[in-house]
C-alpha cells in the first residue's frame, strides 16, 4: 500500500513525525525499495498483527496452562517434569 496504489478498503491515517524521524524514516523505505508511507504502513501493519499474536498467545497460555501443568509438571506421573 502507498500513495500511488492503495490499498482496497484501506484506512488512510496522517500522523506528524518530527524531520529527524521523517528523514529516517526515508532512509529505511530507500533500503527496502519502496515509499516512506509504504513502509510506514508496513510497520503499522506488522506492529498490529505482532500485538494480536501476543494477545492469541495470552488467552492460549490462559486457557490450557493448568491443563499443561498437570500433564507435564513436576507433579505429574512418574514424579518428574517434561
Amino acid at each position: 500500500m502507498n500513495a500511488h496504489t492503495p490499498e482496497a478498503n484501506g484506512r488512510e491515517l496522517r500522523i506528524s513525525v518530527t524531520d529527524d524521524v521523517y528523514e529516517q524514516l526515508q532512509l529505511l523505505a530507500a533500503s527496502n525499495h519502496v515509499h516512506a508511507e509504504e513502509y510506514a504502513a508496513r510497520m503499522i501493519t506488522d506492529d498490529v498483527a505482532r500485538a494480536r499474536f501476543l494477545a492469541g498467545a495470552d488467552d492460549f497460555i490462559s486457557e490450557h496452562a493448568a491443563g499443561f501443568a498437570a500433564r507435564f509438571g513436576p507433579s505429574a506421573a512418574g514424579g518428574q517434569a517434561a
